[in-house]
């Protein structure tokens, strides 16, 4: 009998650029499925977050993951960079969840650790940590190798995710 797989798409948002990257895991395997990076312009705040929900509606009308991984909330030196982050996490939330996506977070120290072994790793040193642990042909874009390490942490994590329920 072989085991169900489970796509789990990994979501950095952002108010310029967000990552998505999407994987599969079937037993023990985790393989790389796709990612990219969502542009989202420059209009004003309110249209690059209607981009950011439009693009990720797109991403999983698309590929149909199953599960979804989002960066939690951390703390900013800049309170309106931390606002403004909030707003496209909100509008990265409410596009898994209006597709009925069972949604988790982890912490940024949390997600770098799992991928690097560091919880301070650098964009570089995540970037080099996915590639391998994902078996890439190069490193993917910063964006979407933050979302792929996001990814990636959620299915390191999922017996223990699915044993506390989503969250």
């Amino acid at each position: 009998m072989h085991s169900p797989s489970v796509r789990i798409l990994g979501i950095d948002p952002g108010t310029d650029l967000a990552g998505w990257g999407l994987i599969e895991v079937r037993g023990t395997r985790i393989s790389h499925v796709d990612n990219g990076v969502l542009e989202l312009g420059r209009g004003s705040l309110a249209e690059r977050l209607a981009a950011l929900f439009d693009g990720l509606d797109r991403v999983i009308g698309s590929y149909r993951p199953t599960e979804a991984a989002v960066e939690g909330v951390f703390t900013a030196r800049n309170a309106r960079s931390a606002l403004t982050l909030g707003h496209a996490r909100g509008v990265a939330l409410l596009a898994a969840v209006r597709r009925q996506l069972p949604l988790f977070e982890y912490s940024p120290a949390q997600v770098k650790k799992t991928v690097s072994g560091s919880g301070r790793a650098d964009k570089a040193q995540i970037q080099r940590a996915v590639q391998m642990l994902l078996g890439l042909p190069e490193p993917a874009q910063a964006d979407a190798a933050d979302a792929l390490a996001i990814a990636f942490c959620h299915a390191s994590r999922r017996p223990v995710a699915a044993l506390r329920g989503n969250g």
